[in-house]
C-alpha cells in the first residue's frame, strides 16, 4: 500500500511539472526569422520553412550552415507535438515571417561552418526544376555527409596563382591557342572539344586548368571513371606540383572526401577534378567548367532527380559565367546539338593532324567471316590472327570484348533458341570451362538442361565473354602472356612487353608506349542492341580502344569484326566522330528525338499512371506515346539447391537489374504484361507500365514543371501508389 501512494505522489509531482510551461529562451534582437530548407524530399514539401532563431544561436545560425528542427507537429511552439527532429540549411536570416502562426524555434546549430553559398543554392534549385525534383534531392547529392572532426581542423592557406604553362600539345588544334588565351584572359568561350587519338588529352585538361588558375579563376572537371581522374591528377600534379588541385573520388572515403571538399569550399583550393559527384564542387571564382566523355553513362546519376552531369554543367556555366568545355575522343549527338545551336564552338583538329595521330583501321565483316576457315573454328579471323602476330612482335595487343565471364549467353545448338534457366526464365551463363550452366538472374545451376523450343540437349556460345576468349587466345598463342581486364579486376596500366590484353569496354588498361594492335570482336553486339543510341555508344568504345594503338606511322593497327558498310564503322575506318554525330543529329531533327525534342518518361502501375496522367497539364502540342510495358527485374527461383542460394539469388538479381544483357529476341526476355518463350509472366498487380512524353525545343522546362506539380497534388492527397517520372531518360529504345 505504501509503494502504491507513492507512486502516486510521483506521478502527480511528474504531471504537474509537465503541466507547468517551459520558460522559451529569448529571440535573437536582430533577423529572429531562419528561412530553412528541410531535408524532406516530397514534391509537396519543396518549399522553405520559417523557424525562430534563439539569441544564443544567433551567432552561428548564419545563412548556409547545417542545423536540426522540428518537423510535423501540430502545434509550432509545443514540443511534446511539434514533430520528429530532422536535418536543414538555413538560406536566409529575416526580420519577419509571412506566416502568422507561432514558429517553431531552432534546436540545434550543428556546425558554424558554411556549407551552401547562394551560388550552389541557386544551382541546385535550377537543377531541381529541370529534373522535375525537390530541392532536398539535389541537396543530398551536392553535399558530402559532415564529419565534425575534420570541421575542427585549421584551414590552410591558398597557394599563390601558378605562371601560365606552355601552349603545348594545344598548338594541334584550330583554335587551341585561342582558347588558351580567352582562358588567360578571363573570357569564358563555349567549345566542343573532339581530342586526337593517343595519350595527350591529359596533359591538355590539366593545361587549360593551369591557365585558369593563373587568371586567377577556379577550374572543374569531371571525368567518368577514377581510372581516367587518375590520368589527369597525375598530369596536374607534373604540371603544377602538390597543393594547387584536388581529386574528389570516392575511392578516397568518406573522411577524406568531405576534408577535400571542405578545402574547396573555404576556397584553399581552386581547381577541382573529380567523377560525377564533383558537378557541385563549390568552386571559388569559377573560371571553368569542363567535361570528358559525356557520352559516358556514368555522368548520369542514379538517384532521384538523375541530373546528367551535362546539363547541369551547362547550368552552372551560364549561371556563374564560367567557361564550358565538353571533350572526348568522340563527339556525342548530345554535343554536336549544342554546336548545332550555335551555344558552342567546335574545337578540332585539321585532318592532316588526325591522319598523323591515328592507327590504321581494317574490318572484317560477314562475308569475309564465312569464307573464312579460321573464323569459323577459332572465332578469329584470318586478318586479326595475321596483325595480332605481328603486333606482338613490338609490344602488346588489346583484344576488346563486349561481355565479360565466360559464356554470358549460351543458346541451344540446334536451333539457336535463347538458353533460359527453369525457376526464373532467365538468361543461363557458362561459368567456366567445366560446362557448369548458372542462371545470371537468379544463380541457381541448371542440370539437365534440354531446349524448350526442340528439345535438343546441345549449347552453343551465342556471345563469347572475356575469359572465354582468354582461354581461346592463350592456346593460339601459347607462348605469349594474357592478361584480362574487366569488372573483377580492373587493370591501369600494362607494361610495353608483348603480351595479349584482353578487356570489356571501358576496361582497357593504358600500355606504355601504346599498343601495337587492337582487335575489337562481335562488333555486331554493340550495334545490335535495342537502343536509340546505339551506333553512337558502339562507335564510343570502339575509339576509346582505339586511341590507345600507337600511330599507323609507328605500325600501330586495328582490326573491327563488324560489317564495313554501317554508318559508325565507316566512322571508325575514318576517324569522323564529328561527321556520324552531325549525321545521327539530322535524323533525330528529322523524327524529333532527343536530343532535338525534350521528353519525359513515366513508370509506374497502370493505375498509379493513368491517376497521375489524368491530374497533369501537359504543354500544349505534347506527344503522348505509350503506355508500354516496362520490365521490371526478375523474381529470384523459388528454391535453389546450392549453397548461399538465397544470398546468392538476391545479387544476381540486383546485379541483373542493373546490367540486363541485350536482348537476343524479343520474345526472349520478359516483359511486365506479357510473356516469354518460357510463359513466365508476373501476377496483374505487379505489372509496370511506361509512358513517353514529348515537347517540342524551349518547351521542357513547363513539362517539368506541370509533371512535378502533378506529383504533389498526388502526395497531397495521403498514400498512394508510387510512379517514377524521370526528365530526358537515356533508355528510350
Amino acid at each position: 500500500m505504501e509503494i502504491s501512494v507513492a507512486s502516486a505522489r510521483k506521478a502527480a509531482r511528474s504531471a504537474v511539472k509537465s503541466a507547468k510551461p517551459k520558460k522559451q529562451p529569448e529571440l535573437a534582437a536582430e533577423l529572429p526569422v531562419a528561412r530553412i530548407v528541410v531535408d524532406k524530399a516530397l514534391s509537396h514539401l519543396d518549399q522553405f520553412f520559417d523557424y525562430a532563431v534563439p539569441a544564443s544561436m544567433s551567432a552561428d545560425a548564419q545563412p548556409g550552415v547545417r542545423v536540426r528542427v522540428r518537423f510535423g507537429g501540430h502545434a509550432a511552439g509545443d514540443r511534446r507535438r511539434g514533430g520528429g527532429l530532422i536535418d536543414g540549411i538555413i538560406v536566409e536570416r529575416l526580420a519577419t515571417s509571412d506566416y502568422s502562426g507561432p514558429l517553431a524555434r531552432i534546436e540545434r546549430v550543428l556546425s558554424p561552418e558554411p556549407v551552401l553559398p547562394d551560388r550552389m543554392l541557386d544551382l541546385a534549385r535550377a537543377v531541381a526544376d529541370r529534373y522535375a525534383g525537390t530541392l532536398a534531392d539535389v541537396l543530398s547529392l551536392a553535399l558530402p555527409p559532415r564529419h565534425a572532426r575534420v570541421e575542427a581542423e585549421p584551414a590552410e592557406e591558398p597557394l599563390p596563382a601558378p605562371p601560365r604553362p606552355e601552349t603545348g600539345s594545344w598548338a594541334r588544334y584550330e583554335g587551341g591557342q585561342d582558347i588558351l588565351d580567352a582562358l588567360s584572359a578571363g573570357e569564358s568561350p563555349r567549345s566542343v572539344w573532339t581530342a586526337l587519338p593517343g595519350p595527350t588529352w591529359p596533359d591538355e585538361i590539366a593545361r587549360l586548368m593551369a591557365t585558369c588558375l593563373a587568371a586567377g579563376r577556379g577550374a572543374l572537371v569531371v571525368l567518368p571513371d577514377g581510372k581516367a581522374v587518375g590520368r589527369v591528377d597525375e598530369a596536374l600534379e607534373h604540371l603544377l606540383g602538390r597543393g594547387r588541385h584536388i581529386a574528389l573520388t570516392a575511392d578516397a572515403g568518406p573522411e577524406e572526401r568531405y576534408r577535400r571538399w571542405l578545402a574547396v569550399s573555404r576556397g584553399t583550393v581552386k581547381a577541382v577534378v573529380g567523377t560525377r559527384a564533383a558537378m557541385f564542387a563549390p568552386v571559388a571564382d569559377l573560371g571553368l567548367v569542363a567535361l570528358w566523355d559525356d557520352g559516358d553513362s556514368a555522368h548520369a546519376e542514379l538517384h532521384a532527380p538523375q541530373p546528367h552531369v551535362r546539363e547541369v554543367l551547362v547550368v552552372r556555366a551560364l549561371r556563374e559565367r564560367s567557361a564550358f568545355l565538353v571533350g572526348g575522343l568522340t563527339t556525342s549527338v548530345d554535343a554536336a546539338q549544342l554546336v548545332r545551336s550555335g551555344w558552342a564552338q567546335p574545337l578540332e583538329a585539321v585532318r592532316t593532324e588526325v591522319r598523323a595521330a591515328a592507327p590504321l583501321v581494317r574490318t572484317v565483316g560477314d562475308l569475309d567471316v564465312a569464307r573464312d576457315e579460321a573464323a569459323r573454328t577459332a572465332r578469329l579471323p584470318s586478318l586479326a590472327w595475321d596483325i595480332a602476330r605481328r603486333g606482338l612482335e613490338t609490344g602488346p595487343v588489346l583484344v576488346q570484348v563486349p561481355r565479360r565471364g565466360y559464356v554470358p549467353h549460351a543458346a541451344c545448338q540446334r536451333c539457336r533458341a535463347s538458353a533460359r534457366c527453369g525457376g526464373c526464365a532467365g538468361p543461363l551463363e557458362l561459368t567456366g570451362s567445366d560446362g557448369a550452366l548458372v542462371c545470371s538472374w537468379c544463380g541457381r545451376h541448371e542440370v539437365g538442361w534440354r531446349c524448350q523450343e526442340c528439345g535438343g540437349a546441345q549449347l552453343r556460345a551465342s556471345i563469347v565473354g572475356a575469359r572465354r576468349t582468354a582461354e581461346e587466345l592463350g592456346r593460339a598463342f601459347p607462348r605469349v602472356p594474357v592478361r584480362t581486364s574487366g569488372r573483377d579486376a580492373v587493370l591501369s596500366v600494362v607494361p610495353d612487353v608483348p603480351a595479349l590484353v584482353v578487356a570489356t569496354p571501358g576496361a582497357e588498361p593504358v600500355a606504355a608506349g601504346g599498343y601495337a594492335a587492337a582487335l575489337l570482336l562481335d562488333g555486331w553486339l554493340l550495334l545490335n542492341r535495342p537502343d536509340l543510341r546505339a551506333g553512337e555508344e558502339a562507335l564510343r568504345r570502339w575509339l576509346a580502344a582505339a586511341s590507345l594503338v600507337r600511330p599507323a606511322s609507328a605500325g600501330g593497327a586495328v582490326v573491327i569484326v563488324a560489317e564495313p558498310t554501317l554508318r559508325a564503322v565507316q566512322a571508325l575506318v575514318r576517324w569522323d566522330p564529328q561527321g556520324f554525330a552531325r549525321t545521327e543529329l539530322g535524323e533525330r531533327h528529322e523524327l524529333g528525338l532527343p536530343p532535338v525534342s525534350r521528353m519525359a518518361s513515366v513508370t509506374g502501375s497502370p493505375t498509379a499512371v493513368a491517376d497521375l496522367m489524368r491530374l497533369v497539364r501537359l504543354p500544349q502540342d505534347t506527344d503522348i506515346l505509350g503506355p508500354v510495358p516496362a520490365p521490371l527485374p526478375p523474381r529470384p527461383a523459388v528454391a535453389t539447391p546450392a549453397r548461399n542460394a538465397k544470398t546468392r539469388a538476391k545479387s544476381a538479381a540486383a546485379r541483373a537489374a542493373i546490367e540486363r544483357p541485350p536482348a537476343e529476341a524479343s520474345t526472349d526476355i520478359p516483359l511486365w504484361g506479357g510473356t516469354t518463350r518460357a510463359q513466365v509472366g508476373p501476377p496483374p498487380e505487379e505489372r509496370r507500365e511506361r509512358i513517353l512524353l514529348r515537347v517540342s525545343p524551349g518547351r521542357g522546362a513547363e513539362l517539368a514543371a506541370a509533371l512535378k506539380a502533378a506529383q504533389a497534388l498526388r502526395m497531397s492527397r495521403g498514400p498512394s501508389e508510387p510512379v517514377w517520372v524521370r526528365m530526358d531518360p537515356l533508355d528510350i529504345g
